[in-house]
């Protein structure tokens, strides 16, 4: 485990910022809670070579999936990464983490960055199908945006990294891809059970409004109403369960993460089933701060990330 620390910053702002907001009462709410955010999360991004927005992944009957697919400014053939943004299944796309994505293209990664569907809309396993739909077709169309489809890893924040986790485990016994090189898993949902028990002990402490308000919303999205046992363990759900699968993987959370100890738990299981890995620990840094690149440890745990990707991702 890597512990980064981040001398003489002041956290007190950001929490006085997170705590005057008020809880959300709808999925409506989180959505346009974080479209208001984009703006300030997405200014001044990277410079690549192409952006692609809007390509067409999967067209069905309920709509069309998406992604906005970013090439280097060199010349490839480049690795693919297949980035899965965050927002507790019901709220964000590419555009919400465009800055965040052009930062691998920059790095000399083609990145699909997929605007999977989004509960309640699509509930479980309507994103996670996407996902997987996401990382085939990126083999196959990787040619066309001068990747190379023997070369492809994933990656994913908060939900998304749930669903980077899930995909990998599902595929790794797919022989109609190759086999991911690696995953990105910043600041994940690993373990249901686990996260559900918290809630509850959350409640009875009175503690947390916000934070708890907010997280049922999101489970009630995409498991539904009183999840039954069997679905909250199914490694589609909880990768955690399916850890030994999963490829080289590099993880990120910050100290002050509701979510720290979804991280702690799947890094001992990668210890157990002998998967190479990093867990990258901020000190006090919050939910979401790779986002904030304003925040020193934020780039700095990012390029760990980046570094990680291409020590794992083989060479051309």
């Amino acid at each position: 485990m890597t512990q980064a620390s981040a001398p003489g910053l002041d956290f007190s702002a950001l929490e006085k910022l997170l705590a005057s907001l008020p809880p959300p009462k709808s999925v409506a709410d989180l959505r346009a809670m974080l479209d208001g955010l984009s703006p300030l999360l997405n200014a001044s991004p990277p410079t690549v070579g192409t952006l692609h927005e809007g390509v067409l992944v999967r067209d069905l009957p309920s709509g069309r999936v998406t992604a906005d697919v970013a090439e280097p400014a060199s010349a490839g053939p480049h690795p693919v990464l297949v980035y899965l943004h965050g927002g507790g299944w019901c709220s964000g796309s590419p555009r919400s983490h465009r800055k965040l994505a052009l930062r691998f293209a920059e790095a000399g990664f083609v990145v699909v960055n997929l605007g999977y569907r989004l509960a309640p809309e699509a509930p479980f396993p309507g994103p996670l199908e996407d996902c997987l739909f996401a990382v085939r077709w990126a083999a196959r169309q990787a040619q066309r945006f001068d990747g190379d489809p023997a070369r492809i890893a994933i990656a994913g924040d908060s939900a998304g990294a749930n669903l980077a986790a899930a995909a990998a485990i599902a595929l790794a016994d797919d022989d109609s891809v190759a086999r991911l090189s690696a995953a990105l898993l910043f600041y994940g949902v690993f373990d249901f059970p686990t996260l559900v028990h918290s809630q509850k002990e959350s409640a009875k402490a009175s503690a947390g409004a916000f934070e708890r308000e907010a997280v049922q919303m999101m489970l009630s999205a995409y498991l539904g109403e009183g999840p039954s046992e069997a679905l909250l363990t199914d490694p589609r759900v909880s990768p955690l369960r399916g850890a030994d699968k999963l490829p080289p993987s590099c993880l990120v959370v910050g100290t002050g993460d509701p979510l720290l100890g979804q991280s702690h738990a799947l890094a001992a299981a990668l210890a157990q089933g002998g998967v190479p890995h990093e867990h990258i620990v901020c000190e006090g840094m919050p939910h979401g701060f790779l986002q904030l690149e304003a925040l020193p440890p934020a780039r700095e745990a990012l390029g760990q990330a980046i570094a990680f990707l291409k020590k794992h991702v083989p060479s051309a």
